[in-house]
């Protein structure tokens, strides 16, 4: 049952989280009259960003450091963020005693207005999302659009300016999926960049893993629309009910987005409609795999409603998300690239191969009991240095050692400062210093926008040494 009057509602938010999502369910209901008690396992020092948001509001109970069980006393609303396991002792409880359990995101969906467009992925959402929201603020004008979700950005304290007519482009990660199964969410479209298996530490397996994607189109209806990457257009794991239309480089004749040189086509309808427009190649948004981002949020934008002839414009003046594969520094004969967000082996792939032969590599972190097979043949074939980090980096040693047939140096670093020595060190071997590591960065790091701060602070501090 959906809560819509919170006075006097005992809510708890159980993760008050750095990424917004936490600050804003936790203002929502203190503002709408709910008695709020928050707890999270973080210390009050890992959270004072978030504490600050929340100052001057009628908290009643603040929990930090720990998550102990007499939070659910008399407990009405547990707000999950999404994040936290579904094994978490507190939510199992929670669900036993028959609580009612929901997500930022979930009520945000309970309250809104607005026509949905969903982007998820195993990697590339971030950029799509963004990309989708610049192409409809330029060619659309049937309302605003409103942009949200998983990208950093909650629209809860918005939720009662959206319209009926207003689009609201939302990235949605597996963990937000799979906590909204319940809910069966529909958005009018519904974009999926690629699948690889990543998470599987929180799913437990891919196909739970694989489950908690598909949540995007379960609900969708037969006039919904559905894109999906090149790759899976004939997969029959990926069944859709909505108006199917597929996006990447190659254009293989039925409905989507496609480039074809410099030409963007798009068709819809079983080819009774399309539009061609000339998009040059972007060097903000290098390789192939932000060339399928493109397609995606252009198929997307222009199923929409949005005019094609804006695009080209906007992806002169996009400024990519930072750590995605940014230029953030040059100097003595080097350049410095932060693609910290790549924390799939597939995303730091795409990174890699499109740097052949230049880039002395920073892989490895976290092990979230990913394949790393691929990543390590990549390095081995591609990179003409590699620094390893973390968890995974004696792994990844071993894996490139029985395949480097180069001779390419490999060195191992006990932290992040040793890690970016060696790799400038390495400067003889290449003009690039790469930093994708293709696995999370939990093991050294708050989380990839710390790692991708400190390789950012390091390069500029070294190129301006020269």
């Amino acid at each position: 049952m959906e809560m819509r009057d919170f006075r006097g509602v005992r809510a708890t938010v159980l993760g008050l989280g750095g990424f917004g999502g936490g600050v804003a369910a936790t203002r929502f209901l203190a503002t709408r009259g709910a008695r709020v008690t928050v707890t999270d396992m973080k210390l009050k020092s890992d959270l004072s960003s978030s504490l600050q948001q929340l100052e001057g509001l009628p908290i009643e109970r603040l929990v930090l450091g720990s998550n102990p069980v007499d939070v659910l006393d008399e407990c009405q609303l547990l707000v999950v963020n999404p994040a936290v396991n579904p094994s978490h002792p507190t939510l199992v409880k929670a669900r036993s005693l028959g609580l009612q359990v929901t997500t930022e995101i979930d009520l945000f969906l309970q309250h809104q207005r607005g026509r949905i467009a969903a982007v998820t992925g195993s990697n590339g959402k971030s950029t799509t999302t963004a990309l989708l929201y610049r192409f409809l603020q330029a060619g659309w004008n049937g309302g605003r659009v409103w942009l949200g979700g998983n990208i950093g950005i909650s629209l809860l304290e918005q939720v009662d300016q959206i319209e009926p007519v207003d689009w609201v482009v939302l990235e949605l990660s597996s963990f937000q999926l799979e906590l909204l199964r319940e809910r069966r969410f529909r958005p009018e479209i519904g974009v999926l960049t690629n699948f690889s298996p990543n998470h599987l530490d929180w799913h437990g397996t891919l196909e739970s893993y694989r489950r908690a994607k598909q949540q995007l189109f379960a609900a969708q209806r037969t006039d919904d629309i559905s894109i999906l990457p090149e790759e899976l257009e004939c997969d029959e794991q990926w069944r859709v009910r909505g108006r199917r239309h597929v996006a990447g480089c190659a254009d293989g004749g039925g409905d989507g987005a496609f480039f074809f040189e410099s030409q963007l086509i798009l068709r819809t309808d079983h080819g009774r409609r399309e539009d061609c427009v000339r998009v040059e190649p972007s060097s903000r948004l290098p390789g192939q795999h932000n060339q399928r981002n493109v397609a995606m949020a252009a198929c997307a934008a222009w199923l929409a409603g949005a005019d094609p002839e804006c695009f080209a414009e906007v992806l002169k003046e996009f400024r990519p998300l930072p750590h995605r594969l940014q230029c953030v520094a040059q100097g003595q004969g080097l350049q410095f690239w932060n693609d910290s967000i790549a924390t799939t082996p597939e995303s730091a792939v795409a990174a890699i191969r499109h740097f052949s032969g230049r880039a002395i590599v920073l892989a490895g972190g976290y092990d979230k009991g990913q394949d790393l097979s691929e990543l390590s043949a990549v390095i081995a074939e591609h990179a003409v240095g590699v620094v390893l980090l973390g968890q995974t980096a004696g792994l990844l040693k071993k894996q490139i050692e029985g395949q480097n047939e180069r001779g390419i140096p490999l060195v191992m670093a006990g932290n992040f400062r040793e890690a970016f020595d060696k790799a400038v060190a390495l400067r003889d071997c290449g003009s690039v210093v790469l930093l994708s590591p293709g696995c999370a960065s939990y093991d050294w790091f708050r989380d990839f926008r710390q790692r991708g701060e400190d390789f950012e602070r390091m390069a500029r501090e070294w190129s301006a040494a020269e």
